[in-house]
């Protein structure tokens, strides 16, 4: 059985994700688990306090992600399975430790809150979680909700592909969802087109039975470029290999990174090897 792992902290964006990742789920037959990391508090002083017993704590966060399980279960009329998971620790650190014993289809979180503090902190943990899981990780925007998906980018520089393009990810999520492959690459004058056209050769070898239409785009900044084209093409998902391709270093340095993430309207799947 297929499995989707949801982080929540039990903010709005968060919950956005849990409402995405449950209609993601009806639509692939698969189940959720819920997964709430919890810390302990750190006083700020050097005056003793009084802190909730360490029980008290875990019982508390067992208690919230329970209440959400019963919830789903109840407006999916129990159509749906779902698994909890109440974890003290880092929120990525037990994101890893879960995602080797369960071996999820993806993990798909939130990004990009009302305040301030909110966008720090969720662009912070996802982006973490992009350079760090193994798994497929589905960024889905504030507000966004699931629709079927139909259509798939995948940003592409055609540098090394055979090494560097995780092939068995991006075929499960397209023929997951029998969509669309788009191949997006923002055009580098100084690469050799014999070389692109030798890359793009390799990638259909590779992508065997999915035939995919290819797109190079001209723009000033690859995210601004990707973003633009997906929204322009009504694209429901756009898939990126942080770790590997050079194309998307500028997306994922940090001055750039949290930006692409917020701006994007359309879920981001972020994949390695």
């Amino acid at each position: 059985m297929k499995r989707i792992l949801v982080p929540t902290d039990f903010s709005p964006v968060s919950l956005n994700a849990v409402n995405y990742a449950i209609d993601m789920a009806k639509s692939i037959s698969a189940d959720i688990l819920l997964v709430h990391m919890y810390q302990l508090p750190v006083p700020y002083t050097d005056v003793p306090v009084t802190a909730l017993p360490y029980d008290e704590i875990k019982k508390s966060a067992e208690d919230r992600v329970e209440e959400l399980k019963t919830h789903i279960v109840q407006v999916t009329a129990g159509a749906l399975t779902v698994y909890t998971e109440a974890r003290l620790g880092d929120t990525v650190d037990e994101l890893e430790r879960l995602c080797e014993s369960v071996h999820p289809f993806a993990v798909v979180m939130g990004t990009k809150g009302s305040s301030g503090l909110e966008r720090l902190f969720l662009g912070s943990t996802s982006l973490t979680a992009i350079r760090h899981l193994k798994y497929p990780v589905i960024v889905v925007p504030a507000e966004t909700s699931y629709k079927a998906i139909r259509k798939i980018g995948l940003a592409c520089d055609f540098k090394d592909v055979a090494e560097s393009t995780p092939i068995d990810f991006v075929k499960s999520i397209v023929q997951e969802f029998d969509a669309e492959l788009h191949i997006l690459n923002v055009e580098n004058y100084k690469d050799d087109p014999k070389d692109i056209a030798q890359e793009s050769a390799y990638l259909e070898s590779l992508l065997g039975n999915i035939v995919p239409t290819y797109h190079f785009l001209e723009a000033e900044h690859v995210a601004e470029g990707i973003t633009q084209f997906a929204e322009q093409h009504q694209l429901d998902m756009i898939m990126v290999i942080p770790k590997k391709h050079h194309l998307l270093e500028s997306i994922f340095r940090t001055s750039n990174s949290k930006e692409f993430l917020q701006q994007s309207h359309i879920p981001i799947v972020a994949i390695h090897d």
